[in-house]
């Protein structure tokens, strides 16, 4: 494993050059620079994260193989047909796969640099077991949103739903309607574009994981009963 040391100083210029061209021919002409400054990089940082967050119990893993998402997009029912995404990403996870819930994710790309811990659209069941657990206990709920508060961090509130789903009509305490409408809970960190490049984006990662644990304790409590 090589320790995390920064992404490339053309990192976010690469990314530029990229999205004006988006070409293949340029692509494969510049993949050398793409993989020494963004995708070994950004393996570099899941295996380092990895290691830190084992060390504090924190039950999320990656790999470079199997983390990063692909530099391609996946165009064939997009109107948009550019070839290339804006950004490179990872996911670190309870089994180190795309394919679960409860992660952790990091972005770094033209569009903004951040980390997120979710729950990200959860399937159907899962989703229910979590207004569930609002509507019945909302005391644990309002704790943990408390807790992120406290360590500054809210939940994202991004496409919400304008009315409250079947079932939860009852429910009128505004701060439980406003989170049962929810489609996904997460909490976001910005990352100022140039940390990127040092190797103190670790520690800022870790501290940023350490702040959301009350919400990965909460979905996590959650999911092992829907589970059962």
């Amino acid at each position: 494993m090589m320790a995390f040391k920064g992404f490339g100083p053309k990192a976010i210029p690469f990314l530029k050059a990229l999205d004006f061209h988006q070409s293949r021919e340029w692509f494969l002409e510049n993949r050398d620079l793409f993989e020494q400054e963004l995708r070994d990089p950004l393996g570099d940082l899941v295996e380092t994260l990895t290691q830190r967050f084992a060390v504090a119990g924190l039950g999320l893993r990656g790999d470079r193989k199997k983390s990063l998402f692909r530099i391609n997009r996946d165009v064939r029912f997009a109107k948009d047909k550019r070839p290339y995404n804006r950004h490179v990403s990872a996911i670190l996870s309870p089994d180190g796969s795309k394919a679960v819930q409860g992660v952790f994710y990091v972005h770094i790309g033209l569009e903004g640099c951040f980390a997120g811990v979710a729950w990200w659209q959860p399937e159907a069941a899962l989703l229910l077991a979590m207004r569930r657990a609002i509507e019945t206990r909302p005391d644990r709920f309002r704790a943990t949103v408390k807790a992120l508060k406290k360590n500054g961090l809210e939940l994202d509130a991004e496409d919400r739903m304008k009315r409250t789903p079947r079932g939860f009509e009852h429910v009128t305490d505004q701060d439980l309607v406003a989170a049962i409408r929810n489609r996904h809970f997460a909490v976001r960190h910005s990352i100022d574009p140039a940390a990127i490049h040092s190797p103190a984006l670790v520690e800022e990662l870790v501290d940023f994981i350490l702040r959301a644990k009350p919400l990965l304790d909460w979905g996590r409590a959650i999911e092992g009963k829907a589970l059962d």
